[in-house]
């Protein structure tokens, strides 16, 4: 019964940490990268995750991705201590009300704004695109270098795609860039409401929708997951490869305790095929209704209306008539 105890307590409060000699890696390839540092080792990174800490390696599109986003945080911290006349006081106090705002309207989608009148939101979102951008080239030739299945790139590309639509793809078919999201915290909120009351309620979008209930899935799922493999680890349950091509009592247990409670469980590995499909769809589905709206349809109320999505309000006054249409009026 202690040994059970201890093993539960492991499980829930703490994490195992098994120290050995550095993990340098698998086999690579010689001249893609060297491995010449010694990794270190930290006790309290081991406690949400892997206690060694390194081998680096940035190569060209993470060193060059980094510069970019520095540049990009530069550029916004600077205007934001400006816009508080260089009092550093008052940047820290007002922070989080701070912003660098895009261009005004009579500007359209010109490359060439003064760089007070938003100019510096467009140097800036141009360097944190390409920091986006090269940062995903990263990891791509990471996994491709290290035989792995590019799935880590094109979940973050489906976050990319949100990123754009709303800085640079919506803008650009709205022909303004005052369209595109501010930078800072909560004027960023701001500009969310706004948007939302502007085009008629984006809860009335079925694709805003559709990303609320993979949100919602998404972390359900991880959280399903994370508790059952948690579950189970006393019997293995981590080892969930293992477990996927040669069934063992994690899996007979996991699968049996989920048929008990709904009827119905997921593999060892078809879960994570639920958990990826529900995350990526979170910002690919808000995406698209983020790039209808104002370019398709201009107020989601009025559209959920005609559609049968959203009932019309109820008549509580009489109906107004304009008195320039009664008998007799003066034309």
């Amino acid at each position: 019964m202690s040994l059970l105890s201890n093993t539960y307590y492991q499980n829930i409060f703490t994490r195992v940490q098994v120290r050995g000699p550095d993990d340098l890696g698998v086999p690579i390839e010689p001249g893609i990268y060297a491995r010449g540092e010694k990794p270190a080792h930290s006790y309290w990174l081991g406690k949400i995750g892997d206690a060694q800490l390194g081998p680096f390696y940035l190569g060209f599109f993470g060193i060059t991705s980094i510069a970019c986003g520095l540049i990009a945080f530069e550029i916004i911290g600077l205007n934001m201590l400006a816009s508080v006349n260089w009092n550093l006081k008052e940047f820290v106090r007002q922070l989080f009300w701070l912003a660098l705002e895009p261009p005004a309207p009579k500007y359209g989608i010109s490359p060439f704004v003064p760089l007070n009148e938003g100019g510096w939101w467009l140097m800036a979102g141009f360097f944190l695109t390409a920091s986006v951008l090269l940062w995903w080239a990263r990891t791509y030739n990471r996994a491709r270098a290290l035989g792995l299945g590019t799935h880590v790139p094109w979940a973050f590309a489906s976050a990319i795609w949100l990123f754009l639509v709303l800085g640079f793809i919506r803008p650009l078919l709205m022909g303004s860039w005052s369209e595109a999201v501010p930078f800072g915290i909560f004027p960023h909120l701001d500009w969310t409401t706004a948007f939302s009351i502007r085009y008629g309620n984006l809860f009335y979008n079925p694709f805003h929708a559709l990303s609320i209930v993979f949100l919602y899935g998404s972390t359900l799922l991880f959280a399903m997951h994370a508790a059952t493999i948690l579950a189970v680890t006393r019997y293995g349950g981590e080892r969930e490869i293992e477990q996927i091509v040669d069934r063992g009592t994690a899996a007979e247990r996991a699968a049996l305790f989920w048929r008990w409670t709904m009827g119905f469980n997921a593999t060892m590995e078809s879960i994570h095929r639920w958990a990826w499909w529900f995350a990526i769809l979170t910002p690919l589905t808000g995406g698209i209704g983020i790039l209808l709206t104002g370019t398709v349809v201009d107020n989601w109320y009025l559209w959920a209306q005609h559609h049968g999505y959203a009932p019309s309000y109820p008549a509580v006054y009489p109906p107004t008539v304009d008195p320039s249409l009664l008998p007799g009026a003066v034309k």
